[in-house]
């Protein structure tokens, strides 16, 4: 049994110090996982001096590498004791079925990829320290299953685009893009009230089909969801806007011929497609309600945050 009382700091060290050099596995993994976005935060932050073979960057990358493990080893102790605390919250929330070690797995995977095209990847930890803006009142406003949305969104698809045929593998993606044209074409851009942000549910803002672009940005979600489509909200440095789930290259082949021949040939005329790629190498298209067209321009191109709505 264990003596909680003469378990002090000094005891824990001791018992942690043991002849396997697991700690010291333990404490250069660590030091890959902190060194690797601290070296994209550097080498996109300072000026290249172009030696031959990069031999600047690897240097940055080696002293880096150095620098945090002298730092870790002399907080050894703690950060151990700290890992063993995670590893067991982490290992509650995979049996729970909440955030686990696949979360924090695929969190990391997708905060090196963006900040490896990020030229402020200083940003990208930033946001993933920070919480997705208005995240619960947001959640709340999408209101995917209200019937006032859903009808609306049935409106749109009966209204646009309604007698295509032949691509019946892509007839969800072709509503949401009723719903897009229908939205888009109508809406008109109202600011919040000057002493705060004003969240309005999709019910409402259904009304005057007005507000700013989190508003938009939540009317779009919830319409695209009722509807079967996946969106998601993105969080730039003053804006949020909408995008939706194409799928993959091949997809967005397709999707780049229905809009640019078929269903937004005037607008699209001549313009490319704007979509991000995220970590598993999915496409999202924009739906911003600046864009005239999906893939419209980004009025604000930057990931900061996003919100996923499965």
């Amino acid at each position: 049994m264990i003596d909680f009382k003469n378990l002090t700091l000094q005891n824990i060290k001791q018992k942690l110090q043991l002849k396997k050099p697991w700690d010291e596995v333990i404490i250069f993994v660590l030091n890959i996982l902190i060194s690797i976005p601290a070296f994209i935060i550097a080498h996109q932050n300072l000026i290249e001096l172009n030696w031959i073979l990069n031999l600047d960057r690897i240097i940055l990358f080696l002293f880096i590498l150095i620098a945090t493990q002298l730092i870790l080893r002399l907080l050894r102790t703690i950060i151990i004791i700290c890992i063993i605390l995670y590893l067991m919250v982490l290992f509650y929330g995979t049996v729970s079925g909440n955030y686990g070690f696949q979360s924090v797995y695929e969190d990391y995977d997708s905060m090196i990829y963006t900040m490896s095209d990020n030229p402020n990847p200083q940003d990208i930890i930033i946001s993933k320290l920070l919480p997705f803006p208005n995240k619960s009142k947001i959640l709340s406003a999408i209101e995917y299953q209200n019937p006032k949305v859903r009808n609306f969104a049935v409106m749109a698809i009966n209204k646009n685009f309604k007698n295509l045929k032949g691509y019946t593998d892509y007839r969800t993606l072709i509503q949401c893009f009723a719903v897009f044209k229908e939205i888009n074409s109508r809406w008109n851009y109202v600011s919040d009230p000057k002493d705060g942000d004003y969240i309005a549910t999709a019910s409402e803002s259904l009304n005057y089909l007005s507000g700013d672009c989190d508003d938009h940005s939540v009317l779009m979600a919830a319409c695209v969801r009722a509807i079967g489509g996946t969106p998601r909200l993105i969080h730039t440095k003053g804006h949020i806007y909408p995008e939706i789930l194409i799928g993959s290259m091949k997809d967005l082949e397709t999707a780049n011929y229905l809009i640019k021949n078929i269903l937004f040939p005037k607008e699209s005329y001549g313009k490319q497609l704007h979509y991000h790629i995220d970590e598993r190498n999915q496409i999202w298209l924009n739906l911003d309600y600046t864009a005239k067209y999906p893939g419209g321009p980004f009025m604000s191109e930057e990931i900061l945050g996003a919100l996923t709505l499965n």
